[in-house]
């Protein structure tokens, strides 16, 4: 059976992808957790004797590599740590193992002038996350020729262990009857964890490489995509108020007009994606 070790698995895609790999490959998962729950083990990605000692210990056939400092203004804030987790853990990665690669990165590669993105457009990112991942990718495509890239924008799920869910967020203030302010000058076309770990299990099937782009069905404004989670989840959208971004006085700057063009990978693996309105009505039954 094929090895698969997930770095940075207890997030929102790494618990998709425990769930939609099920006993299709054997998943070894890694946290930076120091007191990893269940199997999992702890890795610090920054540690290159460390992740060196994980390779050789567990042996993997394929990396997915999902660890990742993404919180964009604490990552402004603290630029070398950023660095060290988003760039110098990737140079660990390729250095600790030599086989494929699937990395995970953002549309935050781009600046947000003329959204939604092709593989082949321009990067110009605008904050520190954004270049952190841009340099990540750039170590691991120049570093191997059998490993792939894929930029996904805006990931959700609803998971009462995830603090980043803007799912979670809008969802609890709701049912809480709470007011919440939401921009509606940011685009981009959300993307649900289970959408988008089907899509790299269907990369691993076809042995996809280099760069792909994955974004789903509908290109919004976030402050769109709160309504559309008030519809489905039947909660109160006069409480969704909108403003814009530069009210929110943010240390990083935000690309506005961004997302994912996902034709690429849609030919590639033959894959349709799912809208926004589907990807909801799913999590509700499953909840």
């Amino acid at each position: 059976m094929t090895v698969i070790l997930i770095t940075g698995a207890s997030g929102q895609l790494g618990m998709s992808l425990k769930r939609i790999f099920n006993s299709k490959y054997e998943i070894i998962s890694t946290t930076r957790n120091n007191n990893p729950a269940g199997s999992s083990m702890y890795l610090d990605v920054t540690n290159p004797m460390l992740f060196k000692e994980v390779i050789e210990t567990t042996n993997p056939d394929l990396v997915i590599n999902l660890a990742a400092l993404t919180n964009v203004d604490f990552c402004e804030k603290n630029p070398e740590l950023a660095y060290s987790i988003n760039i110098g853990g990737m140079d660990n990665l390729v250095n600790a193992f030599k086989g494929p690669i699937i990395h995970v990165s953002t549309d935050y590669v781009f600046d947000g002038e003329d959204g939604p993105y092709k593989e082949e457009d321009t990067t110009n990112p605008l904050n520190v996350y954004g270049l952190s991942k841009l340099e990540s990718e750039k170590l691991l495509l120049d570093h191997s020729e059998n490993s792939l890239v894929i930029r996904s924008n805006v990931l959700y799920d609803y998971s009462s262990k995830s603090e980043a869910s803007f799912l979670n967020w809008v969802v609890g203030s709701l049912t809480q009857e709470k007011e919440i302010n939401v921009v509606e000058d940011q685009w981009n076309n959300p993307t649900w964890t289970g959408s988008l770990a089907v899509v790299i299990d269907r990369a691993i099937d076809t042995q996809l490489t280099g760069l792909a782009h994955w974004g789903d069905g509908d290109l919004v404004s976030r402050f769109d995509f709160a309504n559309k989670i008030a519809d489905v989840f039947n909660l109160k959208k006069s409480l969704i108020k909108p403003i814009l971004t530069s009210e929110l006085n943010q240390t990083a700057k935000r690309p506005l007009k961004s997302g994912l063009k996902s034709d690429y990978a849609q030919n590639i693996l033959n894959l349709e994606p799912p809208t926004i309105k589907e990807c909801l009505e799913t999590i509700v039954e499953q909840k």
